[in-house]
């Protein structure tokens, strides 16, 4: 698979475990014990995926992923002790991909990993069949710039991460259409995807905060999930 993944934890023992599972799926490894070093050898090393702890010296996991998300769309793990619901969404919301809850499974840890890697090869393939059909789009004051991946409305540039960019362009190519939020998750995250259906929510909402007064173009449909329309 030729991918390298960053382990953050800070038992020792735990990521030498991970690390030996990750090896003998073919996988390279980089590791960090706190989350400042973790920060320093993401911009460092370019990872394909990271497996991340949350409470940690320093900087805990939740500020790491906030940090990775201002320049990476990277699949993030969280491996955690923490369970509770409110924590998952907290997860979720600041961009996290997968969870998975101490004690683990190493062999299920790694079967996550590879799926996270292969359903980012489909979305990254996803992206160059759409790109290949257009370069712009332009509706009622919003303009995207596919190739270069930029969004302005009413010719203010909006700050996106990758992944609310991908939503953006799923629902501006399927306009008026009730997209449910698996559906949404198959092709925007990808098809082998394992984490919650809750993460499209978050992404959504995200994603209303930036469009301001058109926040209201993204409906949600009770029971059913969301349709895009543009409003004059």
């Amino acid at each position: 698979m030729n991918k390298t993944v960053l382990i953050v934890e800070d038992e020792k023992k735990l990521r030498e475990l991970i690390a030996d599972y990750l090896e003998a799926e073919g996988l390279a490894w980089r590791e960090a014990g706190n989350g400042d070093e973790a920060v320093a050898l993401f911009r460092e090393c370019s990872p394909d995926l990271v497996i991340l702890d949350i409470l940690m010296p320093g900087l805990d996991g939740y500020d790491v992923c906030e940090e990775i998300r201002k320049q990476s769309d990277v699949p993030v793990l969280f491996l955690t002790a923490k369970s509770e619901e409110e924590d998952k969404l907290l997860g979720y919301d600041l961009g996290a991909d997968d969870y998975m809850t101490k004690p683990f499974s190493p062999k299920v840890l790694a079967a996550k990993v590879k799926a996270l890697l292969r359903r980012t090869e489909i979305t990254k393939s996803g992206r160059s069949a759409a790109e290949a059909e257009g370069n712009l789009v332009d509706m009622s004051g919003m303009h995207i710039d596919i190739s270069g991946r930029d969004v302005s409305l009413d010719g203010v540039q909006l700050a996106m991460t990758p992944k609310e960019f991908d939503l953006l362009l799923y629902f501006t190519s399927h306009r008026n259409i009730v997209l449910s939020r698996d559906q949404i998750l198959q092709h925007v995250w990808g098809y082998d995807y394992e984490g919650d259906v809750r993460t499209v929510d978050t992404h959504v909402k995200r994603l209303r905060q930036k469009l301001g007064t058109r926040a209201d173009w993204i409906a949600t449909l009770r029971g059913n999930g969301y349709r895009f329309k543009v409003t004059p």
